[in-house]
């Protein structure tokens, strides 16, 4: 399923996510214009990659460009495709204003980094000797949605449902579009292969749980969590 847009309405101006949005458009715009020799470089110098970060290990010195904690800050502005920066900023611009709105516009962009670096950790802790690059908004986004689910899990999200030639437009609720959208990461990861590549589950799983946990502490005393749902006629 892929959801499209929710029903739940903001007070602030979501002016952080869309500053995330528009910088990693940006940063994939200019991606576009290296050859793929500049992009595997540029993907090693500021992805995250597990050996350097805590396994010890240094990149050679024409790619080490900054230290390797920050580049859990800036492997979240690299994608790898047109596909993968799409599909992190529609997660992030129909889930992000919400979260945004319930904590405000500082905490927003620490609680984002936090679960970001919370996922870049849970991705490498299992094999700290992996020399594979991580980039991609996907850890800190997925830890929004952990956010959205204890926040708002009754709003109501607008999701297509591609069945073959057939498509359906359908309101389900956040709980059961985000619930089935974490079951699937969980499956996803039990089922690939160790040490692959592609798709970073593991990311995925941590950023959700970090959003979980951290979201108590970041939204603003008078929101709720678990809010009920708005009544339609």
């Amino acid at each position: 399923m892929i959801p499209l847009r929710d029903d739940n309405p903001t007070t602030l101006r979501p002016i952080v996510t869309v500053v995330l949005i528009a910088a990693a458009s940006l940063v994939f715009l200019w991606q576009t214009t290296l050859s793929d020799k500049a992009i595997e470089a540029v993907v090693f110098a500021f992805g995250v990659t597990p050996a350097t970060l805590i396994g010890g290990a240094a990149l050679p010195p024409g790619l080490q460009r900054i230290p390797p904690a920050l580049t859990v800050l800036t492997s979240m502005f690299l994608h790898g495709g047109w596909m993968h920066l799409i599909g992190n900023l529609l997660y992030l611009w129909i889930f992000g204003n919400n979260v945004e709105d319930s904590m405000g516009h500082a905490r927003f962009v620490l609680f984002y980094i936090l679960c970001g670096a919370a996922a870049a950790l849970f991705q490498a802790l299992p094999d700290t000797g992996s020399t594979m690059p991580m980039i991609g908004a996907s850890g800190a986004i997925s830890g929004v949605l952990g956010a959205y689910l204890l926040l708002y899990p009754h709003a109501r999200v607008l999701v297509l449902i591609p069945l073959g030639f057939y498509s359906r437009l359908i309101y389900l609720p956040a709980m059961f579009v985000l619930g089935f959208w974490f079951v699937l990461q969980l499956v996803s990861s039990a089922l690939a292969p160790a040490g692959a590549g592609g798709v970073a589950f593991g990311a995925h799983i941590g950023g959700f749980l970090a959003g979980i946990a951290l979201i108590p502490f970041f939204k603003r005393r008078g929101v709720r969590l678990f809010a009920p749902g708005h009544r339609h006629g």
